[in-house]
């Protein structure tokens, strides 16, 4: 396999799969570009070499044709002047513009495409459309983990085009190397946190977690399918009736697998799903009705907090409670910082999925975890143990 290090880029056009797929506001400004700053380095290393990168993403989801709002020339100001330098763009990623506009690149400069998702068969990874994207480069660059779990044609059937030219971008390098030591080499205590929502959405990571772990923490609206499959009163807090067999198996896999798994024990309860709802505390079984679990409680952000500073690797995947609220975010909070705490005395951290995310930037802890992956759905199916079509294509021949 080719490496972006060791590489020869010296007068070569390289196609590079970057996700600049970022929040615009109605004026089409950017309103978060962490997506763009985490494709600089690959981009640089390419100019660096004496490469030409043409660049493609998709943005939005546009319904296979031009739309204004997704265009990717909206990006073009910031991604210029976060390269220091001019970024041509081409109002189409195929066809004979973007051609002509592709063989007349010379070194150092830098080319955008236009949205790939314009076109139906970029996600039906047609493979006449993929022979369109390959023409017009000699090398392939892969550097959009967030999208390396779909078999598009940009980010996986493109590959082929390039058997002897085709590599990872950084930023996937990165992502890989830090999931493969959580998931393969992690250092014991090895605990894993998992929140969200629905047991359904989280059963494959818990199930393949289940092998790796010592300490299972439960939180989100998910632990209430869990409490009331054994016994407890949930009142109107979310559950998933037809789990509840689910869960027990999972709660019995655990105990089998000498995996010690933490539910909460209290929480706060609220009697409207609303930042101006009344709230008390109670046991996390005995929720009257009417009223819902929508974070944990005091007791319980203790015993977790104990669990993460005993851990050498933790892994923390989904918020313990309706953190966008304020009256429901210490959960989550304090989990941040017991996570940050714990990597500051040498614990390795891995933080993934678009709301832990959010929640390590809404607390201003990003630069105290670990590592905090930028792909969500791609992390989720590469910690089940899935094989992403993105990053085989790379790794085959």
């Amino acid at each position: 396999m080719k490496n972006i290090d060791t590489y020869d880029f010296n007068g070569k056009r390289v196609l590079v799969r970057v996700d600049f797929n970022v929040p615009l506001n109605d004026k089409f400004e950017i309103t978060d570009d962490t997506r763009i700053r985490a494709a600089l380095p690959t981009i640089n290393r390419i100019l660096e070499g004496g490469g030409m990168p043409i660049l493609m993403s998709h943005l939005g989801r546009p319904k296979d044709a031009y739309d204004e709002r997704f265009s990717l020339k909206h990006i073009v100001p910031r991604l210029s002047e976060l390269l220091g330098r001019e970024v041509k763009f081409a109002p189409d990623c195929v066809g004979p513009v973007a051609e002509e506009m592709a063989a007349s690149l010379k070194p150092g400069e830098v080319l955008l495409l236009e949205n790939l998702r314009f076109h139906p068969e970029e996600k039906k990874g047609d493979e006449q459309f993929a022979a369109q994207l390959a023409k017009l480069a000699d090398a392939y660059v892969n550097d959009a983990f967030g999208t390396a779990h779909r078999a598009h044609a940009s980010t996986t059937v493109v590959a082929k085009f390039f058997p002897e030219d085709k590599m990872f971008g950084y930023l996937i390098e990165n992502e890989l190397k830090h999931m493969d030591k959580v998931l393969h080499n992690p250092e014991h205590p090895f605990t894993a946190i998992m929140g969200g929502a629905k047991v359904s959405d989280k059963i494959l990571i818990i199930e393949n977690l289940l092998e790796r772990v010592d300490n299972l923490v439960i939180g989100g609206g998910m632990v209430y399918t869990f409490v009331k499959a054994r016994g407890g009163k949930i009142g109107n807090s979310l559950v998933e009736e037809d789990k509840l067999d689910l869960a027990l198996h999972l709660l019995d896999k655990a105990k089998e697998k000498n995996v010690k798994v933490i539910l909460p024990v209290d929480n706060v309860i609220a009697d409207a799903f609303s930042n101006d709802a009344n709230t008390r505390i109670t046991p996390v079984d005995e929720i009257p009705d009417g009223w819902m679990g929508l974070d944990v409680g005091p007791e319980t952000i203790k015993q977790v907090r104990e669990v993460i500073l005993n851990s050498k690797t933790i892994l923390w995947n989904g918020p313990m409670g309706v953190f966008e609220m304020e009256k429901f975010a210490e959960g989550t909070k304090q989990v941040a910082l017991a996570i940050a705490e714990a990597t500051e005395k040498g614990a390795f951290s891995l933080v993934g999925g678009g709301d832990s995310v959010a929640a390590v930037n809404k607390f201003n802890l990003k630069d105290k975890m670990g590592y905090v992956s930028t792909g969500g759905g791609a992390m989720m199916e590469y910690m089940e143990g899935k094989e992403l079509p993105g990053i085989k294509a790379i790794r085959e021949g």
